[in-house]
């Protein structure tokens, strides 16, 4: 259970800084007067990045060491993160923002294999439940004390106190139970991955990962211009809905453990995760805020079914390396969106994207009716 713990404290802290830097990336890049498509470019850098990366990660987790990677990965996101402090130049934004990618994958890979190769027995909606909450909770806390921190301090301090957050999970890592190796095969990788469910849940995943890309780039951008907010109250906007996501997963985790209820979970969440995310585009803040917490809901239901799915999809001995490169598929789906919606926003205004960023999404649920009603995951 210790590393059970372990996990859940490093997914706090480093959900904690990256959703900071992500969502305050784009308002430090507006204040330099840069365009969208600049914003969008640096984003997809970030995205791009992992999709060469997450496989041999996980090939490493699943056959040296993952506790090396993710001390590594600290300490090198901490100075990307540091760095962007002093950052006033478009290519060494996209550069910084390239290795910021390459790092956080590196930490996604690691901390999920570390927690899908744990053996602690006990019910996994329970597991992967707790396992998503801790994630969002970290959002949520971490763009709420930014937001306060830039309202009063400036975006420096920001990215300076970020780091150091970060740089805390060092600690954590002294208290991580024994690792455990073998040898992997490369061709026991190919039996998981080349089959056709594990295909249909990549495509649907993939899709899923799109709006990632609008999230990360003109979300924060919409609520500036279209509701005139300022720092800590466009926070607070981003950070009710995310404290719903976390909570929506608390209370799935209490869930009892239901296969077939999973699968009918799946596009009812999806659904509500695209409706919310059409209907959030409203002149009016509040009404725009209750929508958006349904969307955050939906999420909050995706955010542990698919990793509760991923788990089961893959053998253990392997589950790091297949796992990484369906992280690698997911953020290539992240990269696609982020230059498609920040261009779409840019052309045809802001709350386009987030039309079609929704319907996408509310056609990736009638997908994931028809896969998770006909093949068992």
């Amino acid at each position: 259970m210790a590393t059970v713990r372990t996990v859940h404290a490093l997914n706090f802290l480093r959900k904690f800084v990256i959703n900071s830097v992500l969502f305050f990336s784009p308002l430090y890049f507006m204040s330099l007067g840069w365009t969208g498509w600049r914003t969008g470019l640096a984003v997809s850098a970030f995205a791009f990045a992992p999709i060469l990366v997450s496989f041999p990660t996980g090939l490493v987790n699943d056959r040296f060491a993952i506790k090396g990677v993710i001390r590594a990965a600290v300490l090198a996101q901490a100075g990307v993160v540091a760095a962007l402090a002093w950052t006033r130049t478009f290519p060494l934004a996209v550069f910084l923002f390239l290795l910021l990618g390459v790092t956080n994958n590196a930490l996604d890979v690691s901390v999920n294999s570390l927690y899908y190769k744990d053996e602690s027995q006990f019910d996994q909606n329970r597991k992967y439940g707790l396992f998503a909450f801790w994630m969002a909770f970290g959002m949520s806390v971490g763009v709420l004390a930014s937001g306060a921190l830039s309202q009063f301090s400036g975006f420096r301090a920001v990215y300076v106190v970020d780091a150091l957050v970060l740089l805390s999970g060092l600690f954590l890592l002294r208290s991580l139970d024994h690792e455990k190796f073998e040898a992997v095969p490369l061709r026991a990788y190919g039996r998981s991955l080349a089959r056709m469910k594990t295909f249909l849940f990549s495509v649907f995943v993939v899709v899923l990962a799109l709006h990632w890309g609008l999230e990360t780039t003109i979300y924060s951008p919409f609520l500036r211009t279209y509701f005139k907010l300022g720092d800590l109250k466009l926070a607070l906007y981003i950070t009710i809905p995310f404290l719903f996501l976390a909570l929506t997963a608390l209370v799935f985790s209490r869930l009892r453990f239901d296969e077939r209820l999973n699968r009918k979970l799946v596009p009812v969440a999806m659904a509500m995760s695209g409706i919310g995310l059409i209907l959030m585009v409203q002149p009016n803040v509040y009404i725009s805020l209750a929508f958006r917490i349904l969307h955050e809901i939906g999420d909050g239901l995706l955010a542990a079914l698919v990793v509760l799915f991923v788990s089961r999809l893959f053998e253990r001995r392997t589950i790091g390396g297949s796992a990484g490169l369906l992280v690698a598929l997911q953020v290539g789906g992240h990269a696609c969106g982020a230059l498609l919606f920040s261009s779409l926003g840019a052309r045809a205004g802001l709350p386009a994207a987030f039309y079609v960023a929704g319907a996408v999404l509310v056609a990736n649920a009638l997908f994931g009716y028809v896969i998770f009603d006909r093949q068992r995951y």
